[in-house]
């Protein structure tokens, strides 16, 4: 089958080809008549714009990626849904990479991303270390990193008060009275874990609780890691009565391990989780968690981006700083009497 060409919309629909140009890259006013005539025809012949060529003559391609961890995870996939509307509502569309948190894959979609020219990047990293922003920097290829933190030379950020976070999981905690308290932790080399867990040390610094280094281990933001690190403190011989845990997907196996053992959340230990993913209200008992405002990281991290795309965003680069807010349900209580 022939495929329709410009110069075959202008002939049906009665005009030149550049105003037939005019009207699908809308560089200048046609009255809204003709316009009206040239869209009807576009749809009648099937016409369908060639994407290839208008990049190559505009130098931009209107496609942007976002590099996530994992896709698999709940609070990864509300980012990106909420990125992948907005870039659309504003005419851009977003090419999704799981990396699975493997820093080789990362570096694989990269160089397909270079290779592809897209127009910028948003970033979640696999792991901590900025090397492979700068190939987009040399490449003038505007970045901006969400939920990590890296040098403002490299990259526009915009992150999550992690620390004060993991403090204010902490503090509800002792406030119910808890005293043995552990944190389960994700990998250690991202910023966002090793900030919870600096204000996990500080609430518990400030209350002069101990805080012995067997009562915080690391688990890797999975469900199943959830439920082998509960088990591990479980099997102390003074268990903790209470558990922060970096995120709700660790929380949620947590919890289930707890029952396996014939234990209950939160009559034998609260659990404190981290995301708000949307399950979180769902399972039994509720999850407690800090909520991180999904919404909010995803408008600041498009609109910034597509603000540096066309030019509105010419001064140094940004770091955007947003608060986290505890949300308590029924999967923590106050510490039992015999606990103390």
């Amino acid at each position: 089958m022939k495929r329709v060409t410009m110069k075959d919309v202008a002939q049906a629909a009665g005009v030149s080809v550049t105003t037939v140009s005019h009207v699908i890259n809308a560089t200048r006013h046609v009255d809204s008549a003709t316009r009206a005539r040239v869209l009807e025809t576009i749809e009648q012949l099937g016409y369908l714009p060639n994407s290839i060529a208008r990049s190559l003559r505009s130098g931009k391609t209107r496609i942007v990626a976002l590099i996530v961890p994992d896709a698999s995870n709940p609070f990864f996939a509300d980012v990106a849904r909420q990125i992948e509307n907005i870039g659309y509502q504003q005419g851009y569309s977003v090419i999704l990479c799981n990396s699975d948190n493997d820093p080789a894959k990362q570096s694989n979609y990269i160089n397909t991303l270079l290779a592809q020219q897209v127009d910028g990047v948003i970033f979640i990293s696999a792991g901590g270390a900025p090397e492979d922003l700068i190939h987009f920097s040399e490449r003038g290829i505007p970045v901006v990193v969400a939920d990590r933190d890296v040098p403002l030379d490299l990259a526009d950020v915009v992150l999550l008060n992690n620390e004060q976070a993991g403090y204010d999981a902490t503090q509800h905690l002792i406030e119910l009275g808890h005293t043995r308290i552990a944190c389960i932790t994700g990998p250690n080399y991202l910023s966002p874990s090793m900030q919870r867990v600096e204000g996990f040390r500080r609430a518990l610094r400030e209350h002069q609780i101990p805080c012995a280094p067997e009562m915080i281990l690391p688990g890797d933001f999975r469900f199943q890691s959830g439920e082998t690190v509960i088990t591990r403190l479980l099997a102390y011989q003074s268990p903790p009565t209470a558990v922060f845990v970096l995120n709700d997907m660790m929380a949620i196996g947590a919890m289930t391990a707890i029952r396996k053992h014939g234990l209950n959340v939160p009559a034998d230990i609260s659990i404190v989780g981290f995301d708000d993913i949307e399950i979180a209200s769902a399972v039994t008992p509720a999850l407690t968690t800090v909520a991180q405002p999904i919404g909010e990281m995803a408008r600041h991290t498009t609109r910034l981006l597509i603000s540096r795309l066309q030019g509105h965003q010419e001064d140094a680069k940004k770091r955007i700083v947003l608060s986290a807010r505890l949300v308590i349900r029924d999967s923590t209580a106050a510490r039992k009497e015999r606990d103390a």
